[in-house]
């Protein structure tokens, strides 16, 4: 399936500091993030990706996010956004920007 390019630039996609990250009890996969967009910040967010990454290691770092999705009820937690990250097993990565911005600076 296509898109245009009209119907891409309508995903927000920013980078976002996390602020705070845990496992989300009784999930093996799920795990919380707060994350700073500038202007805006914790957003909650869950991600599915608690099986490759510790919680702990995101903290300060910064990531690429989809943050104008509807809200989703997740274990009874509303997320706010998507964690943009590829792979599985050991070749799961995070996507991140090459160098510092500012947090909320948009994919251009």
């Amino acid at each position: 399936m296509t898109i245009s390019i009209d119907e891409f630039k309508r995903a927000d996609i920013r980078v976002g500091t996390v602020v705070h990250a845990e496992k989300v009890p009784d999930a093996d996969k799920l795990l919380r993030l707060e994350v700073d967009f500038g202007e805006e910040r914790y957003r909650q967010i869950l991600s599915g990706i608690a099986e490759f990454v510790d919680a702990s290691s995101l903290v300060g770092r910064q990531l690429l996010f989809v943050i104008n999705l509807e809200p989703r009820i997740i274990r009874g937690m509303v997320s706010n956004g998507m964690l943009l990250a590829t792979g599985e097993g050991d070749a799961f990565t995070l996507i991140i920007p090459s160098k510092p911005v500012s947090a909320g600076s948009s994919i251009r």
